[in-house]
């Protein structure tokens, strides 16, 4: 997927695409407001890109590896819409993590707005949220502006500050 005013485009991962997920999720840097951390190793990275494609093969979506636009075999990271356990409950969870050199461009922005148009245009989704922790100011800026509301917090981390939940419900069913 991408649209013509993009400056990203969108993907399906592909098993080759295994060494750039480590590189980026295995990196400490990224990683730093994942309370489960940084993946230790390549099996890792396995296990989570099998189940980014099983979901593909499920679903018909889920999260994207990401390029620029003027260089698209070089993918700068990983995100989008997926179905995901709150806990007890699942919801379809907007997400994203690029790698270092890639922060501070509207990236993350950019792929939340397009996976909402995904999620609601294409899918017919009623609603999208977001889980991020409390301290991840911006992340929690990038939810705001693509439109996302609180909706309540989530202890999904023991001993630890509950995540904040985010919400956008679909523009034709939104309540107020």
């Amino acid at each position: 997927m991408t649209t013509t005013e993009s400056r990203l485009i969108y993907r399906q991962p592909l098993p080759s695409d295994l060494l750039r997920l480590f590189e980026i999720f295995g990196d400490p840097q990224t990683n730093q407001f994942n309370p489960a951390g940084p993946l230790a190793n390549v099996q890792a990275a396995q296990r989570l890109l099998d189940q980014w494609l099983q979901q593909w093969a499920a679903e018909g979506y889920g999260w994207w590896a990401i390029a620029r636009r003027e260089a698209p075999e070089s993918i700068i990271g990983f995100g989008g819409i997926a179905p995901l356990n709150y806990l007890t409950e699942r919801r379809v969870n907007l997400g994203y993590r690029f790698a270092v050199q890639a922060w501070g461009q509207g990236y993350a922005t950019e792929v939340g707005r397009d996976a909402l148009t995904l999620a609601f245009e294409t899918l017919g989704l009623p609603e999208v949220f977001g889980l991020v922790r409390p301290d991840h100011a911006a992340s929690i800026r990038v939810l705001e502006k693509i439109g996302m509301q609180p909706f309540g917090l989530l202890d999904d981390v023991p001993g630890r500050a509950p995540s904040r939940v985010f919400r956008v419900c679909h523009p034709t069913t939104a309540t107020t």
